[in-house]
C-alpha cells in the first residue's frame, strides 16, 4: 500500500518503500538541500545566541548563569525530543513531523524575539528547541529513504551542514548585537522558516505511516525528570546572592543543590529500569548499553561535553578575558567552522576506506590541541589571530572525527537511522548541556571569569585525550552500509 504525494504534477512512491527496495529516489538532491536548510537554521541558533550572551545579560538585567540557560535549555529541549522524534515520525510520517518542527521553530523564534525578560526567554527557547530537536532525526530518516545505497555518504555530509551554520551564526550575531539588537538573532529565523515550510510542502514526498508504534510517555517523563533537576541544581551553584553590600555564593551542601541532584539520580535509576523492562520503551536498552552502542554513547557524551560545549563558551571567553568586541568574538566560531568544512568533505569521502577508529583518534587529538591553544596566553601573535588559529584547529579536529562518529552508530541499525540519530544527538547534547552548566557555575563563582574559562578548556582537552583508549572498542566498519 502506497502513500501518494503530488510533486510537480507526478505521483511518486513514499520514501520508506525506497529503503526496502534499496533504490535511490528522484529529486533526492533537492530534498537533501531542503532538510539541510533546516539543520543549518538550527545550527545557526546554537552559535548565534552564544555571541549575544553579554548583551543579553545587560539588557535583561540578569547574571551569567541565567543568560547561559538560554543555551542550556535549548540543549535540554533537544535532548528530550531527539529520540522521540524518530518514533513519532514512524507513526505520523516523517514529512509531517519535519514540517511540524518547522512551524514550531519559526513561531517560537518570533516569540523569543519579542520576549521582555530572561525567564520568558528561557521558556520560549525550550519550545524552540523542541522544534529544532526534531529536525535531525526526521531529516536523517528522510535522507536515508531518498538516497538508498549512498545514504552513508549523504548522511555523512550532514557533518558539513552544521559548520556552515557555525560560519553564518557568529557573523549574524555580531552584526545584530553591534548594529541593531540581540532580538534580531531570533527574528531572522522567521523568513527562513516560512520559505522552508513552503519548499517542504511541495517537494518532500510523504512516507508510510505505522499505526502500531507505542509512544512511551513514561520514559520521556523519566528522562526529563533526570535531566532538568540535575541542570537546575548546577545552575543554582552559580547564583550570586547580594546583601549588606557583599556578594556571596551558594553552597554545594545547600538543599537547593542536593535535593535536585538526588531526584535526578533516583529518576535516572528508574529510567534505566523502565527501559530494560518495558516492551516498547522510549529508548531501547539495546540502544543504551548493547554491543557497540554503549561505548559510542559514552564517547558521544564526552565528545559533546568537550567539543560542543566549548563552542557555546568561546565568544564569552574572548570578551571576558581579552576584551574583544562581540563581532570579533563571534567570528572565532567562524574560524572553527571553516576548519570543519575544510576537511569534513574529504573525511566523508575517505570513510569507506579508513573505517571509524583512526579518524576518531586523529580528530579527538587535534581538537584537544586546539583547546589547549585557546587556554594559554598568545605568543608572538595578536590575541585575535591566536584565538582564531586555535579555534580553527579545533574545527579541523571536529571535521575529521565527526563523520566517523556519526556513522559508527548509524551502521549498527541502518533500518532505524532516525531513532539512532536521535539517540546520538541526545548523548552529545547531554554532554554539551553538562559542560555549559558546570562552566557557568564555575565562572559565576570566580573572581577572574576569563581565567576560569581557560582552565575549563584545559579540562575539556584532558577529557578528549583520556577518551582515546576507548576508541579501539568502537565497532569497526569499512565500505557502505
Amino acid at each position: 500500500m502506497y502513500c501518494l504525494s503530488v510533486v510537480a504534477g507526478q505521483n511518486i512512491k513514499p520514501a520508506d518503500s525506497a529503503v526496502d527496495a534499496g533504490a535511490a529516489q528522484p529529486r533526492r538532491f533537492l530534498v537533501f538541500a531542503i532538510v539541510s536548510l533546516a539543520l543549518m537554521m538550527a545550527s545557526i541558533d546554537q552559535t548565534i545566541v552564544a555571541t549575544a550572551l553579554p548583551t543579553l545579560q545587560r539588557d535583561l538585567h540578569t547574571q551569567v548563569n541565567w543568560s547561559t540557560w538560554t543555551i542550556t535549555i535549548y540543549a535540554l529541549g533537544q535532548i528530550l525530543v531527539m529520540p522521540l522524534a524518530g518514533k513519532v515520525g514512524d507513526q505520523f510520517g516523517r514529512k509531517r513531523i519535519f514540517l511540524g518542527a518547522v512551524v514550531l521553530f519559526t513561531a517560537s523564534s518570533l516569540a523569543c524575539g519579542l520576549a521582555g525578560n530572561i525567564y520568558l526567554l528561557i521558556a520560549l527557547r525550550f519550545v524552540q528547541a523542541v522544534g529544532g530537536g526534531a529536525f535531525m532525526p526526521s531529516a536523517t530518516g528522510i535522507v536515508a529513504q531518498m538516497f538508498g545505497p549512498d545514504r552513508d555518504r549523504a548522511l555523512g555530509l550532514f557533518s558539513s551542514i552544521f559548520p556552515i551554520g557555525g560560519i553564518i551564526g557568529p557573523v549574524l550575531g555580531g552584526l545584530f548585537v553591534t548594529y541593531w539588537t540581540w532580538r534580531g538573532i531570533f527574528l531572522v529565523n522567521v523568513p527562513v522558516g516560512v520559505t522552508l515550510l513552503i519548499l517542504g510542502l511541495i517537494f518532500i514526498p510523504a512516507s508510510v505511516r505505522r499505526r502500531d508504534v507505542h509512544l512511551d510517555i513514561r520514559g520521556v517523563l523519566l528522562l526529563g525528570a533526570t535531566l532538568l533537576p540535575a541542570m537546575l541544581g548546577i545552575a543554582y551553584l552559580g547564583t550570586a546572592q547580594t546583601g549588606t553590600g557583599t556578594v556571596t555564593h551558594t553552597s554545594p551542601i545547600s538543599p537547593f543543590f542536593l535535593i535536585p541532584e538526588v531526584l535526578a539520580v533516583v529518576s535516572l535509576v528508574a529510567f534505566v529500569r523502565h527501559s530494560a523492562r518495558s516492551a516498547d520503551p522510549f529508548i531501547s536498552i539495546r540502544f543504551l548499553t548493547g554491543s557497540g552502542f554503549g561505548i559510542m554513547n559514552l564517547l558521544n557524551f564526552l565528545f559533546g561535553s568537550a567539543a560542543l560545549g566549548f563552542a557555546a563558551l568561546v565568544p564569552l571567553y574572548a570578551e571576558e578575558r581579552y576584551g574583544l568586541r562581540s563581532l570579533e568574538a563571534g567570528t572565532l566560531l567562524t574560524a572553527r567552522a571553516v576548519g570543519m568544512i575544510a576537511v569534513a568533505g574529504m573525511a566523508v569521502y575517505l570513510l569507506r576506506r579508513t573505517g571509524y577508529r583512526w579518524p576518531m583518534v586523529a580528530g579527538f587529538s587535534l581538537t584537544a590541541v586546539g583547546l589547549v591553544g585557546l587556554a594559554i596566553a598568545p605568543h608572538g601573535l595578536s590575541v585575535y589571530v591566536w584565538l582564531a588559529i586555535a579555534a580553527g584547529i579545533c574545527g579541523v579536529g571536529m571535521g575529521v572525527c565527526t563523520p566517523a562518529a556519526n556513522n559508527a552508530t548509524l551502521q549498527l541499525a541502518p533500518d532505524q537511522a532516525a531513532a539512532v540519530a536521535g539517540l546520538r544527538g541526545m548523548f552529545r547534547q547531554s554532554g554539551a548541556i553538562t559542560a555549559v552548566s558546570v562552566t557557568a557555575a564555575v565562572v559565576a563563582r570566580s573572581g577572574h571569569p576569563g581565567l576560569a574559562q581557560a582552565r575549563v578548556f584545559e579540562v575539556f582537552a584532558a577529557i578528549l585525550i583520556l577518551s582515546l583508549p576507548l576508541i579501539p572498542l568502537v565497532p569497526e566498519h569499512r565500505g557502505n552500509w
